[in-house]
């Protein structure tokens, strides 16, 4: 076994800051920022690196592996702690709980960076037990541009540490809402070490407030409902109340978060809907239990670190206890879909059906702001309490999907396809040119954003038709069978009206626009001809000019009405570029 540096610091003492009868033992300086600085900095990005670099030449527990680039030109980095030195994840995942801790997604939200260097420190020195049937990997700073863009006044609420990185990243992207449009270099990397590593358990670890409570903790976990099944269940009644219990017996208390923005928690509020654009959301496609983190930022930096410490600590002790549960439900979960006739989509709260939680907040009212003259919002920390609040984690499916056999995605959207490939799933080339008779979705109505968002006009509340057709592929157009791990992904991108889709995200806004038009002064003699050969086409356009006032009075929506059911009307105009194969 390589050297290692014993700090034997104790967490307890070390956020004391009590850290002069500590001494080095070897020439490896595994003492992070956060520590010599005594909890009021967190780590510059090389130095984060370097940390782990050192590590894993201290330690033969610990390895480093570069994956792909980020949008700032440096790779995304993997730190794995495995007891027995094993870094073979095709071998670990057979007998092992596997955890992946993302980190930095928002640099200035370092916590989770500092408490994970101590964690995977603390473990290869075995100044904490280690588990024997649990690895950890790690990406230690995921929004690498983020962290290199390093200042102190950001984060504007947020009380430490001294410097920290800024939210966007090199491109000012936001990468927690990237996981789905996949933007970004940090993303598609993200997308080979997620599919690498395939953890049961996906950690995010976050900084938040929306508003004033007592606690330092909160736990943000997939929306069971949403996660489905008895994986869900699992998740919602065993799981999250064991990682609660877990931190009680230290003293941490921990809710769940806060869903609230400038009001009065007190109130009740709801879970928060992690859409698939969301990193715990997208790992719940591939029934991964996926936990964000949020502390909450208007406690002491030092607290905060510890109390992720802590957390990550609790949930390392569930999954190993957990172990074989949790990977003959994950099991069990990958087939739910491949039988199943039909997939929920769009999740809204079941407001008439909450649960009741004990709340620990603080007395708050709204008084005259001296700033604006209006009402604000002031909570009075000298005024705590407990009290029994409405939690509306219980969630209800407002469509479903028919799941088809199979999708054909002509070759020509390859924006899609590449996205497809990166998170591995199956294609197979036609190979020669078919005819094939498939389902046809036309975009009926959508809506759109006004403002930019992440770099797009997203849509929402879209509606399509269908009807069976015959189409015409190509040599080189793709078969995908919905028999396989990633259906959920598909279903979740490749429908038009689930919520995060490629098409409510903009992949497919070209077909929104038509191509070719018509000149009136030539179409009026065409379309005269279409009325007086087709007596019910007439009998339709009549009875349309007789109900519709604005189409009355307006010839040329009347003449592109006409042109509509004409035969020089192009197929593409509307027509959503993915086909779909019933079962």
């Amino acid at each position: 076994m390589k050297k290692f540096l014993l700090l034997s610091l104790g967490l307890l003492s070390l956020i004391s800051c009590d850290l002069e009868k500590y001494q080095l033992v070897t020439e490896y300086d595994l003492e992070t920022r956060f520590e010599k600085s005594k909890g009021t900095q967190t780590g510059t990005y090389a130095e984060v690196i370097d940390f782990y670099k050192e590590l894993a030449e201290s330690s033969g527990k610990v390895s480093l592996q570069e994956f792909g680039k980020t949008d700032s030109g440096k790779p995304l980095h993997l730190a794995i702690f495995s007891p027995d030195e094993n870094f073979d994840f095709e071998q670990l995942r057979k007998d092992n709980s596997i955890i992946l801790i993302n980190n930095g997604i928002h640099p200035g939200e370092s916590d989770g960076i500092d408490a994970t260097m101590m964690l995977f420190r603390d473990l290869a020195g075995d100044s904490i037990k280690a588990p024997k049937n649990t690895v950890l990997a790690t990406i230690p700073v995921y929004n690498v541009g983020g962290a290199l863009n390093r200042n102190s006044t950001s984060r504007t609420n947020q009380n430490g540490p001294e410097e920290y990185g800024f939210r966007g990243n090199a491109r000012n992207y936001d990468l927690n809402r990237d996981f789905i449009k996949a933007d970004t270099r940090n993303t598609r990397s993200f997308y080979e070490i997620f599919h690498h590593v395939k953890p049961d358990i996906f950690i995010d670890n976050h900084v938040s407030n929306g508003a004033d409570y007592q606690y330092t903790l909160t736990h943000l976990f997939t929306q069971h409902d949403k996660l489905g099944g008895e994986l869900g269940a699992y998740l919602d009644e065993q799981i999250m109340p064991a990682l609660e219990d877990s931190l009680a017996k230290k003293d941490w208390d921990i809710t769940p978060y806060v869903n609230v923005f400038n009001e009065v928690p007190q109130e009740g509020f709801t879970q928060f809907n992690d859409h698939p654009r969301y990193s715990t959301g997208y790992a719940a496609l591939w029934n991964t239990l996926g936990l964000m983190v949020e502390t909450h930022m208007l406690k002491p930096y030092p607290k905060r670190v510890k109390g992720t410490y802590e957390l990550m600590r609790s949930l390392i002790g569930i999954a190993e206890k957990e172990r074989l549960t949790i990977k003959d439900i994950r099991k069990r979960a990958s087939r739910k879909y491949l039988t199943e006739r039909w997939y929920p989509i769009n999740f809204k709260p079941d407001m008439e059906n909450p649960s009741k939680r004990n709340f620990k907040g603080y007395e708050a009212e709204m008084v005259e702001s001296e700033v604006t003259g209006g009402e604000r919002l002031k909570y009075n920390r000298d005024q705590p309490f407990t009290k029994e609040i409405d939690y509306y984690n219980n969630f209800i499916a407002e469509d479903t999907i028919e799941i088809p056999r199979a999708y054909v995605i002509p070759q020509g959207w390859w924006q899609a396809i590449d996205l497809l490939e990166l998170n591995e799933i199956k294609m197979e080339p036609l190979e020669q040119d078919t005819t094939l008779f498939v389902e046809v979705y036309r975009i009926k109505d959508y809506k759109t954003l006004d403002q930019a968002y992440e770099g797009h006009y997203k849509h929402s509340e879209s509606i399509v038709t269908k009807k069976m057709d015959s189409v015409k592929f190509r040599k080189g157009d793709y078969m995908v069978k919905t028999f396989q791990e990633g259906v959920r992904y598909l279903i979740e991108t490749l429908e038009p009206e689930a919520s995060d889709s490629f098409f409510n995200w903009n992949f497919f806004d070209t077909v929104l626009q038509q191509k070719e038009g018509f000149s009136p002064y030539v179409f009026e003699d065409v379309a005269k001809e279409m009325l007086d050969k087709n007596p019910d086409l007439k009998v339709e356009f009549e009875e349309k000019k007789r109900n519709d006032a604005d189409f009355s009075n307006n010839w040329y929506e009347q003449l592109d009405w006409l042109h509509k059911q004409s035969r020089h009307y192009e197929a593409a105009h509307l027509r959503y570029p993915i086909f779909r194969i019933p079962r």
